[in-house]
């Protein structure tokens, strides 16, 4: 090959060929760019949660609202198969334990008690179907008490509904004002007295009956309680003032307004 060619190419080469690059220039971040990034990560992360949380919220409310409409047609078949006769929320002493209306429970030491819910009074309309306990609840904290060996029933049945065994059922017939009476509703209360609460170490433990004079609902949903009426329809309730149980900080404990609960 002519020299004086390769020579007078060589020019041509050189200004297509790239430049060289360096091999530190874009092998890592700086230590700056590195703070950067972590500090945007942190504030999205601070901006997402709460958006996390409040929709978590949403979905446990929405879940809640579904079991109680389950609850509240399950109790409507119970009157129609039991000529509009409302069940008792306590009834006999059987096999070391007592029937209530969610289950059997075994008398016993606190959360180390046998639970059986096909002994429920619902249980026949429902089958095991798993709307027995509120998301909500969060049977996983430190301050929960445990009644049974693990979560028995996580909502409250009107106590005005019932009557002792040794008198006749209360016939849903003769209630006029079925939108207005809550049937069951989230309930929870403090406990004081029961190992391993105490007074210095109040607890948080489910509760079963609703009534006018004692704080056992549990407004758990952004401080309303989800209730199931007797006409089937599920709402959001707010305490009634004055009557929340405040033993417990954090946990909102009341009672629903006197209105929604009496029978007349």
């Amino acid at each position: 090959m002519n020299h004086s060619r390769s020579g007078q190419l060589e020019p041509l080469r050189n200004k297509f060929r790239a430049p060289p690059t360096s091999t530190c220039e874009h092998a890592a971040f700086t230590l700056i760019e590195l703070l950067i990034v972590i500090a945007i990560i942190a504030i999205l992360a601070s901006l997402l949660m709460p958006a996390l949380s409040r929709a978590k919220s949403s979905a446990h409310r929405v879940q809640c609202v579904n079991h109680l409409r389950q609850l509240g047609l399950a109790t409507q078949m119970y009157w129609d198969d039991n000529e509009g006769r409302a069940f008792r929320w306590r009834g006999a002493v059987t096999n070391g334990g007592r029937i209530y209306w969610f289950g059997w429970m075994e008398d016993g030491i606190e959360g180390t008690r046998r639970f059986d819910s096909r002994q429920s009074a619902l249980f026949p309309y429902l089958l095991g179907r798993g709307v027995d306990v509120c998301p909500a609840f969060n049977y996983s904290s430190s301050r929960v008490k445990l009644k049974a060996t693990g979560a028995s029933y996580g909502y409250g049945y009107n106590l005005l509904l019932s009557v002792p065994l040794n008198e006749p059922a209360i016939n849903i017939s003769h209630i006029t004002r079925m939108s207005d009476l809550v049937l069951l509703a989230d309930a929870a209360q403090v406990n004081t007295f029961q190992a391993p609460a105490s007074p210095g170490h109040p607890m948080l433990e489910e509760f079963y009956y609703l009534s006018t004079n004692e704080p056992t609902v549990h407004f758990r949903h952004q401080q309303k309680a989800n209730a199931v009426f007797a006409d089937g329809h599920v709402g959001a309730e707010k305490p009634l003032p004055g009557s929340l149980d405040e033993t417990l900080p954090g946990e909102v404990i009341g009672r629903l307004e006197t209105r929604l609960l009496i029978l007349q």
